[in-house]
């Protein structure tokens, strides 16, 4: 059983071209254990997501979390990942993500559905008080 489930998603808004990211941490029984959302200056939605990832991992991390499974709704980046196309990926964040994998703990990568990542979907928003973007 994986110690915690880290639940991440990422936000662009059409309106303002606004990034943002949110971040859960819930323990196997899906208790909240710590969260919060950021602001970013990337526009792409692949790089937010992949933003996302990469600032969950270092929460996770910082927690001393060694076992976590990283949920994202993005089934391109995940796919990337699970294939191991970040280790080749010129792209900054998803390299980032290759790079905290190989520390000594235990990732596990996890696509869900959009509707079971709402939480992390609002936190996001929600930093700009736009929930309707």
């Amino acid at each position: 059983m994986w110690l915690v489930k880290l639940n991440v998603d990422g936000s662009v808004s059409k309106v303002n071209n606004k990034a943002r990211i949110g971040r859960v941490v819930r323990d196997a029984n899906g208790r909240w254990l710590v969260g919060f959302a950021m602001a970013t200056r990337i526009a792409e939605i692949f790089q937010v997501e992949a933003r996302a990832i990469v600032e969950g991992m270092k929460l996770a991390w910082m927690k001393g979390y060694k076992q976590v499974e990283i949920n994202c709704d993005n089934v391109l980046l995940i796919d990337t990942i699970c294939n191991g196309f970040a280790s080749i990926s010129n792209i900054e964040e998803v390299w980032s993500i290759h790079e905290w994998c190989n520390k000594e703990w235990q990732i596990k990568f996890r696509h869900v559905l959009r509707e079971s990542n709402k939480i992390v979907d609002c936190l996001a928003k929600a930093i700009f008080g736009s929930l309707n973007h």
